[in-house]
C-alpha cells in the first residue's frame, strides 16, 4: 500500500457556544473518512507541551525533536532554496511593527507581498562587526537571515513570541557572544532603514502597521558540508551536531513533499523528500487547493508516500477568525479528491501538526484529530473532529510505527 498524508495546519480549536469550527463544519468526505476509519486525538509532543509547526511536523514524521530539532532557521532557508555553507547560521525571520523597541503586531499587518519583497531589499545585505548579515523575503511577513563570518548558532531569539519589550539576544555560552552583540546592532540598525523607508512613511500616512523591525527566532547552523545533501546541522536545541537520517533510509518510503510553506517545505529537504513546488501554493487561506490535490494525485503515482501540507487553518487561528477558518475546513473537504478514497491501495491520513485555538489566537498544548482511513480497522466515530476522534488517544511519534503495520511494513520482535 501506499500513503498520502494530509497535514491541515493549526487544525484543533476550542468549544464556542458548544461547537469548534471542524465540528461544526459541513465536511461530507472528513466524515466519510472517519466513518469508515481508525479515529484518534494525538498529542504532537507529549501532554501539557507546546508544539512548534516544526516540531509537531518531525515528531509526525517518527523524529523525536528532542533529538532532531536544530532550530527553525535551517528549516526555513532549506525550504527557501538558500544556499547554507559551513558555519553560516540561520534565522527564521518575522516583519513586525515596534515603537521604541516595544512590539505591537508581530506580523506587520501581515503585510503584502510587493511591500515586504521591496522592504527586504532595503536590508538584503548588512556588515557588522565581522560578520555579513543577508536578508531574504519568503513569503508575507516572513523571511530568513543568514549570518556569515563564523557566527554561533548559540544564542537566544529576539522575538519575543507576543507582543512587549523586545527580547535582546544574548549568547547561551561564551560562544554566543560576539553573534549576540552583533544581531542586536543589525536590529537597531534594520529598524533605523525601515523606519526611513518610504513604504513605512505610505503605511503610516494611512494607519496601517508599519514593518519597521525585523524579529529573529530559531538559530540553527550548518557545521559541515553544504547546502542539505549529507550535511551536519547544530544549534541550541541539540547538545552536539547532528546529521538526519532520510525517510528513505529510515522507513524504505520513496517521499513527496507538497507545501506552498518555506518551513514545510525545509522539513522535506531536512529528510530527504522529492518537494515540489507549485505556483499558487500561497501558504494561507488563499492557496490553490486544487493545484495541491491534483498534484498529489499525480506524486502518489510514482511515489510510496505523499506529505501534502495545507497552512490556511493556522493563520484564521491566530487572527482569531472562527467563522473563516470553518469555512476553510469546508473548502478543503471539498478538495480532497475521490481518487484517493477509492483507491484501496491507498492508506489516507488526516490530523494536523498542532492546535491554533482562535480564542488563543496562539499555538496550544491540545491534542490534534487523526484519521486512518483504508487500513483495515474502524472504531465507529461519527465525525471527524475533536471530541468524537477522543475514543483513542496516541502522539505524533506514534503515527509512522502505526503506518508502517498498516502497510505490512512492521519489523517482527521475537520468533
Amino acid at each position: 500500500m501506499k500513503v498520502f498524508l494530509i497535514v491541515i495546519d493549526g487544525l484543533g480549536d476550542l468549544e464556542k457556544n458548544g461547537k469548534t469550527p471542524l465540528s461544526l463544519a459541513k465536511k461530507k468526505k472528513l466524515n466519510f473518512l472517519a466513518k469508515n476509519g481508525l479515529c484518534a486525538i494525538s498529542y504532537p509532543i507529549e501532554r501539557g507541551i507546546v508544539p512548534g509547526s516544526d516540531t509537531g511536523h518531525l515528531a509526525l514524521f517518527g523524529y523525536d525533536p528532542y533529538k532532531y530539532y536544530v532550530g527553525r532557521g535551517i528549516l526555513e532557508a532549506l525550504g527557501s532554496n538558500i544556499r547554507i555553507y559551513e558555519g553560516d547560521v540561520a534565522f527564521r525571520a518575522n516583519f513586525a511593527t515596534c515603537s521604541k523597541f516595544e512590539i505591537t503586531d508581530r506580523r506587520a499587518g501581515r503585510i503584502d507581498e510587493e511591500s515586504a519583497k521591496k522592504l527586504a531589499k532595503e536590508i538584503e545585505h548588512l556588515k557588522i562587526k565581522d560578520f555579513d548579515f543577508f536578508f531574504y523575503h519568503t513569503k508575507g511577513h516572513r523571511g530568513v537571515l543568514i549570518i556569515r563570518g563564523r557566527a554561533s548558532p548559540l544564542v537566544t531569539d529576539t522575538d519575543p513570541h507576543s507582543l512587549g519589550k523586545i527580547s535582546w539576544s544574548k549568547g547561551i555560552t561564551d560562544e554566543g557572544n560576539e553573534t549576540a552583540k552583533a544581531i542586536n546592532e543589525w536590529t537597531k540598525e534594520v529598524n533605523k532603514i525601515l523606519e526611513k523607508s518610504e513604504i513605512n512613511k505610505e503605511r503610516k500616512k494611512k494607519n496601517i502597521p508599519q514593518a519597521n523591525i525585523v524579529l529573529l527566532r530559531g538559530g540553527s547552523s550548518i557545521v559541515k558540508g553544504k547546502y542539505f545533501e549529507g550535511a551536519t546541522y547544530f544549534g541550541p536545541y541539540v547538545k552536539e551536531p547532528i546529521r538526519v537520517e532520510t525517510f528513505e533510509e529510515r522507513y524504505g518510503l520513496k517521499a513527496s513533499c507538497i507545501a506552498g510553506g518555506a518551513l514545510y517545505k525545509g522539513i522535506g529537504k531536512y529528510l530527504g523528500m522529492d518537494v515540489i513546488e507549485l505556483k499558487r501554493a500561497t501558504a494561507d487561506q488563499n492557496t490553490d487547493l486544487e493545484e495541491k490535490f491534483s498534484k498529489g494525485v499525480s506524486e502518489i503515482q510514482k511515489k510510496d508516500f505523499v506529505f501534502l501540507h495545507i497552512k490556511g487553518c493556522d493563520p484564521l487561528g491566530h487572527d482569531g477568525k472562527f467563522d473563516e477558518k470553518r469555512k476553510f475546513i469546508e473548502k478543503i473537504d471539498k478538495c480532497i479528491p475521490d481518487e484517493i478514497i477509492k483507491d484501496k491501495d491507498i492508506l489516507t491520513i488526516v490530523t494536523s501538526d498542532h492546535s491554533t485555538p482562535c480564542s488563543f489566537k496562539s499555538h496550544s498544548a491540545h491534542p490534534v484529530p487523526i484519521v486512518f482511513y483504508n487500513c483495515g480497522r474502524r472504531n465507529n466515530v461519527k465525525s471527524f473532529d475533536e471530541l468524537s476522534c477522543s475514543v483513542m488517544e496516541i502522539k505524533h511519534l506514534d503515527v509512522m510505527p502505526m503506518v508502517l503495520g498498516m502497510i505490512n511494513k512492521a519489523k517482527m520482535y521475537g520468533s
